[in-house]
């Protein structure tokens, strides 16, 4: 894991404060604080790309959709391919929430 290398206290700090947000409303007032425009939406933009890798969806249908170079979408597919499963195990996450949601209305 390439983030091994900046493992340490504030590191842990970061991740276990995202851990204790409670909602979506404390993860938007978050963010806001913590990150500039552009970063969230270069987080955001990554997930929605490996989204639609996992989909299926070619190259250009995700940059004409998302706005994401073509690098962009390369390194996450790599992610995809060779990296830790973790946009799998999230996407998967929400994937069942959302489905497990749709059923209980």
């Amino acid at each position: 894991m390439q983030i091994n290398k900046l493992r340490g206290r504030e590191l842990d700090q970061l991740f276990r404060v995202i851990l204790s947000l409670k909602d979506l409303e404390e993860c938007y007032r978050f963010f806001d604080d913590l990150c500039t425009v552009n970063e969230i939406q270069a987080l955001a933009q990554r997930l929605e790309v490996a989204r639609m890798l996992r989909e299926g969806y070619t190259y250009h249908k995700i940059e004409t959709e998302t706005g994401a170079s073509t690098a962009t979408i390369s390194r996450v597919k790599r992610c995809l391919n060779y990296g830790n499963d973790a946009y799998a195990m999230a996407l998967d996450r929400i994937y069942n929430e959302q489905k497990e949601e749709a059923g209980s209305q």
